[in-house]
């Protein structure tokens, strides 16, 4: 890619959003790199770099500031999540289905890289579970699931009727110290890491044996990186590339939690989140990634485990 690079990252105040502006500030220049999000700018720390007040459904805007900024690659982070979805799914359809159309009518004109994630939640009860594949069935239950399904599509679409070089990722759930949770059903595998060094104990409103596919918050940064600089012809899935990083369930996870903190107990209360969960795969076979564009991941179940919580207990004290 070209060393003149300008970034806007939409939705950068999300539990992703704010590792991957610190990571590419790092990387190409804290002016280099714009963070934009709904809330408003005196609410916002602009220490580290520009910010502005963007609302992803207002395309007059979007335009405004691609346009003013000289954008080369947009990643568009904004999005409800399964769990709060659920909760407002009208909206939820809304924010996820138009934020993405704007930003992929943007791309089409001023031919800037897109980045727009995906989810294991667009996969469904009826997906194969262990070590699902690249491509498979795909009958989400979620109005988060539907919406990241829907987008998927869109995104070969315009990849293959416009030449947009859009690309995306299937994220596990992911795991970082940096943020606080944003309202996902995989989010227990962070709150568990608080709660574990306030009091010792947790209550996991998913059961003891619900497997899922996890990442820590590092590699899947890494990931996205990695994806956006790879050369386009290495890009072979236009769609959205699964991603694995390690599966375990809250019973495991809790487990390697205990080797650090003795005594540390888990109880199990399951909620609406459960059935959510219940859709979603165990394990995934993310082969095409490592093929296309060499991917690997840095972090298994006990370095996971002890940075976070090395890090959080930076926090707590």
């Amino acid at each position: 890619m070209s060393t003149n690079r300008k970034a806007l990252v939409i939705g950068c105040r999300g539990q992703i959003g704010i590792e991957l502006v610190m990571t590419l500030r790092s990387k190409l220049g804290q002016d280099n790199v714009i963070g934009a999000d709904i809330q408003p700018a005196e609410n916002v720390s602009s220490e580290d770099g520009p910010y502005v007040q963007l609302n992803v459904l207002d395309a007059d805007a979007l335009r405004a500031c691609v346009q003013d900024n000289a954008v080369t690659e947009v990643y568009q982070l904004a999005a409800l999540l399964s769990a709060t979805g659920e909760k407002n799914p009208m909206y939820a359809w809304k924010l996820n289905m138009e934020g993405l159309l704007n930003i992929l009518e943007l791309a089409k004109e001023f031919k800037f890289r897109l980045f727009w994630p995906s989810s294991i939640a667009a996969f469904g009860p009826t997906t194969p579970a262990d070590q699902t594949p690249q491509t498979t069935v795909m009958e989400p239950t979620s109005v988060y699931g539907i919406s990241k399904l829907a987008g998927e599509r869109w995104c070969e679409y315009y990849f293959m009727k416009y030449g947009v070089d859009v690309r995306s990722l299937r994220y596990p759930g992911l795991i970082g110290h940096r943020s606080a949770p944003g309202g996902g059903t995989t989010d227990y595998a962070v709150d568990i890491f608080y709660s574990a060094l306030k009091e010792n104990k947790y209550t996991s409103f998913l059961s003891e044996n619900t497997e899922l596919p996890m990442m820590m918050m590092e590699d899947a940064i890494r990931a996205t990186i990695q994806l956006m600089e790879s050369d386009a012809e290495k890009i072979k899935i236009r769609s959205s590339y699964n991603l694995a990083g390690v599966s375990f369930t809250p019973k495991q996870l809790a487990e390697e939690i205990s080797k650090h903190l003795p005594g540390f107990e888990i109880s199990y209360a399951p909620d609406f989140r459960q059935g959510l969960a219940d859709s979603w795969p165990n394990s995934i076979d993310d082969s095409s990634a490592k093929n296309d564009w060499g991917w690997e991941i840095e972090y298994p179940m006990p370095r996971l485990v002890s940075t976070m919580l090395e890090e959080i207990a930076k926090k707590v004290s």
